[in-house]
């Protein structure tokens, strides 16, 4: 099968490169790093044997998903697997952050997002389906879709990464857990849509994964996996691929988050502001 996966240079986006290449999966990965890019096509190509393509681009762009998808036409590849995993994050109150800086969030996190799992998860479910000629009362022909049965369904796939910031109001990152919790829901709504067409969509809603997204110190991040508050993104991205090509529209490591949870849904807001004064000492 071949994967598609965003943000595939560095962080998680390259573990799921690395665990996909090593599964015997071709490879179309794409980053807004070009040289780390480049590396990450010839290393995995060369460690696998897989074929790896690498596409450069800006997917806050609002056409970069119509530009992946025709790069995918032009070159006669069909994505099997989609990996919506490129992301940002910043620790700041809204008014301290530029317009241009949350319209890069919202643009990556909800329109990339949302474009990539419409248009390649189309194409995933027109290739379990078939037309069929019919005559309709008025005597005239009109073409039926229908859906394949299940037996000669060709799988697909589809991975949004969410956060466990879903479930959280929490200053500081008031659009990141919005966009979050955006594509958590988004996520479980195309997954019962879609599941009929064989395509199952997963949303992947860790904790806290180790690696420098947040902009915490190393020994803070040495600490935080050595306490369990933190998951290793090679742990993190077997459990979700597991779930995913097991068909569940849900994916959260870790027992202490499920724990969390219902926890943090009732913050007592005296301890947010308390967390929150904490947490901004320790970032960059």
């Amino acid at each position: 099968m071949l994967a598609l996966i965003t943000g595939a240079s560095s962080g998680i986006g390259l573990m799921y490169a690395r665990e996909l290449a090593s599964q015997g999966h071709d490879l179309i990965i794409v980053s807004n790093q070009e040289k780390e890019l480049e590396q990450v096509r010839l290393e995995l190509g060369e460690k696998y044997n897989v074929r790896v393509w690498s596409v450069f681009k800006d997917l806050t762009s609002p056409t970069a998903a119509e530009e992946l998808h025709d790069y995918c036409l032009q070159n006669d590849l069909e994505v099997d697997i989609l990996i919506n995993n490129a992301g940002v994050f910043f620790f700041n109150n809204l008014i301290d952050n530029s317009v241009r800086r949350i319209e890069l969030m919202l643009n990556l996190h909800v329109l990339n997002t949302t474009r990539m799992t419409r248009i390649f998860g189309e194409d995933m479910a027109n290739r379990n389906t078939y037309v069929e000629e019919s005559v309709n009362e008025a005597g005239e022909k009109v073409l039926l879709k229908h859906i394949k049965p299940k037996k000669d369904q060709r799988p697909g796939y589809i991975l949004n990464m969410s956060s466990m910031s879903a479930w959280m109001a929490m200053p500081g990152i008031q659009c990141y857990n919005a966009t979050k919790a955006y594509i958590n829901n988004f996520s479980h709504s195309v997954w019962y849509e879609m599941h009929p067409y064989g395509v199952n969509v997963l949303s992947v809603t860790p904790g806290a994964v180790d690696t420098g997204l947040y902009g915490l110190s190393m020994p803070l991040r040495r600490l935080a996996v050595a306490i369990r508050v933190s998951i290793p993104p090679e742990k993190l991205v077997k459990k979700a691929l597991k779930s995913l090509f097991r068909g569940k529209k849900q994916c959260m490591p870790g027992l202490i988050n499920h724990i969390a949870v219902p926890v943090l849904k009732h913050l007592p807001d005296w301890l947010v502001f308390f967390v929150i004064n904490k947490i901004s000492k320790f970032m960059k």
